[in-house]
């Protein structure tokens, strides 16, 4: 890009150079080699499609859930937190290796163990993770949770979210309990059918969030 001075403004193309106004000063520069019919059928950028494809795929899936848990995101106080989610989508996303490259998914990603793993290992700003042995089984009306005697807390959460990551929408459920640390933790079951199933649990000390993320959700055995 360059500027000019002339007695004669120009505005328009001439050849391969572009002419326009730019913050009051006449500028010229080359006509941009990109061409969007090219981008979409020249093979010469097959890859740079399928890279654009997923890329926008996981950053709508990533906001898909986050939306979900919001609130307690705000929280957290991290500035990139977001920016970290987005890239966590893109790593599980990679670990989908039933689809074609370009039509990878977050969800096929999250249906692998590694997948889930490193969901329940993202960490939430300066808020600690639950523990590795914290997880939550379905059992006909409820949802119990295991290693709940382990918290030193006053209050817990547990947010059931059931994503659509292919319409990129979400259905979620908010539970609050006090904890007494008398029996078992038990939350009511929002979700009977078929599909993915996350669980965000958040626990609070004296009004403060002490731990959150996501914890494994164990089906019942047939």
């Amino acid at each position: 890009m360059a500027t000019y001075e002339s007695l004669i403004k120009f505005k328009g193309s001439i050849g391969d150079l572009v002419f326009y106004s730019l913050n009051g000063k006449n500028v010229v520069r080359k006509k941009s080699g990109f061409n969007k019919t090219a981008f979409k059928k020249n093979p010469s950028y097959e890859k740079v499609r399928q890279n654009s494809s997923e890329f926008g795929h996981c950053s709508k899936a990533g906001k898909t859930i986050r939306s979900c848990i919001e609130n307690y995101i705000k929280e957290c106080d991290e500035p990139l937190l977001y920016q970290r989610f987005a890239k966590l989508m893109t790593t599980i996303k990679d670990l989908d290796i039933v689809s074609e490259k370009g039509k990878r998914t977050v969800l096929n990603g999250l249906l692998t163990e590694k997948g889930l793993t490193l969901l329940k290992e993202f960490k939430f700003g300066n808020k600690e993770n639950l523990s590795t042995g914290t997880f939550a089984f379905e059992e006909k009306e409820d949802i119990i949770l295991s290693g709940g005697n382990e918290f030193s807390a006053d209050e817990i959460t547990m947010v059931s979210i059931q994503p659509d990551l292919e319409e990129y929408s979400a259905e979620y459920f908010e539970d609050k309990l006090l904890l007494n640390h008398g029996g078992e933790i038990r939350f009511k079951k929002h979700f009977y059918n078929a599909g993915l199933l996350l669980c965000f649990l958040v626990l609070r000390k004296k009004k403060k969030i002490t731990h959150m993320g996501f914890i494994e959700i164990k089906k019942p055995a047939d």
